[in-house]
């Protein structure tokens, strides 16, 4: 059993946390589950992935990807061949549209299309200003004087 929830009081109380709130509410959705084209997502290095798809009988100019801020679209429609009579169809043909949520700062580098399986990859470049950065510690800092003078008023305290 799957009990939707309501998370709109937590909109109304936070602030800056709404894209983590949007992606809690869409995980919670009941969606179709589509498995196909199987795909696989590879991590090959510390800020670089691969999304393998299995495309067989697609050719390039039959796919597009797209990015749009942090969602990766990956689309396929089978050109139409009219006078092609099939007596057994075995091989999928059928137009797709697959998504993947990217994380912040996560780019599209290139893709590639050999014998079948589509590759795209992915880069998370992180700005220089978004970097933890090492701050110096300094032991030449100067101290306050002690040697300062103290400023006197020509008026007593009663």
């Amino acid at each position: 059993m799957r009990t939707n929830l309501d998370f709109s009081p937590l909109f109304r109380s936070s602030i800056g946390f709404d894209r983590m709130l949007n992606a809690l509410e869409a995980a919670s959705r009941i969606e179709t589950i589509d498995n196909w084209p199987p795909y696989d997502i590879v991590k090959s290095g510390e800020d670089e992935y691969h999304v393998a798809m299995a495309v067989a009988g697609f050719s390039q100019d039959e796919l597009t990807i797209t990015q749009e801020q942090n969602m990766l679209f990956v689309s396929g429609q089978k050109a139409n061949a009219e006078d092609v009579q099939y007596l057994h169809r075995g091989i999928a043909g059928r137009s797709f549209q697959r998504r993947f949520e990217l994380a912040d700062h996560v780019k599209v580098v290139g893709a590639g299309l050999v014998n079948g399986l589509l590759t795209i990859d992915l880069k998370r470049e992180i700005p220089e200003a978004l970097k933890p950065r090492e701050i110096e510690i300094r032991t030449d800092m100067a101290l306050p004087n002690a040697d300062m003078k103290q400023i006197e008023s020509d008026k007593r305290a009663a």
